[in-house]
């Protein structure tokens, strides 16, 4: 069975990024918009949105360009849609992000309400930054994810180790060992090597 959705992206599921190659077949329609809060680069180097939720305290909220997308399709999709990114139906308080209604602003003036993926505040990682502004484009104009910024070495390792069984060992260089270790994309679990929760997170993008 299929259902329409609308939803507001941006970052790394916005037309012509990283993941938005996971949706594309479902996109009926696809507009630029803004909603209102601030963004966060993740260690990734992707942002995430935030709501403000005390002014006073974080100061007034950004706009945030992205695109509002109208998606049709099957059930399934939406639901591998929030398992993508973390939502948790049993347990929200341990979500990665909660699936959220907002009012986006449309090309016209107009606003409207969508969804939204809103990372949960208390797994935001202590490394990010908030993005001045909320310009998430230029922030990675200037300073590219992390997967763009590997080698073809590196790149191939991390692939190799996610598709690696729990007793698989993955033969590696001292010189590799190092610049992986330094980035954080792989842990070492004394017997074997495993990819770090940055490590699966970046190759998530690589599918």
């Amino acid at each position: 069975m299929q259902s329409e959705l609308s939803l507001f992206v941006f970052g790394s599921f916005s037309v012509g990024m990283t993941y938005f190659k996971k949706i594309k077949e479902y996109v009926v329609e696809s507009s630029p918009a803004v909603v209102l809060g601030h963004v966060y680069r993740l260690p990734s180097g992707f942002p995430a949105f935030l709501r403000v939720h005390n002014e006073l305290i974080e100061g007034a909220p950004d706009r945030i360009e992205g695109e509002l997308l109208k998606l049709c399709a099957p059930d399934l999709v939406y639901t591998l849609l929030d398992e993508f990114h973390g939502v948790s139906a049993l347990v929200p308080e341990k979500s990665l992000h909660f699936k959220e209604k907002i009012f986006v602003q449309i090309n016209n003036g107009d606003f409207c309400e969508a969804n939204i993926y809103v990372m949960n505040r208390a797994k935001l990682p202590k490394t990010a930054a908030c993005i001045f502004g909320g310009r998430w484009r230029e922030d990675l104009n200037t300073n590219p994810a992390l997967a763009q910024t590997l080698t073809a070495r590196q790149l191939d390792y991390i692939r190799r180790l996610s598709t690696a069984s729990g007793r698989d060992i993955i033969p590696i260089d001292l010189e590799l060992y190092r610049e992986l270790i330094g980035l954080e994309l792989i842990i070492d679990k004394g017997r074997r090597l495993a990819l770090s929760r940055l490590g699966k997170e970046v190759v998530k993008g690589l599918a």
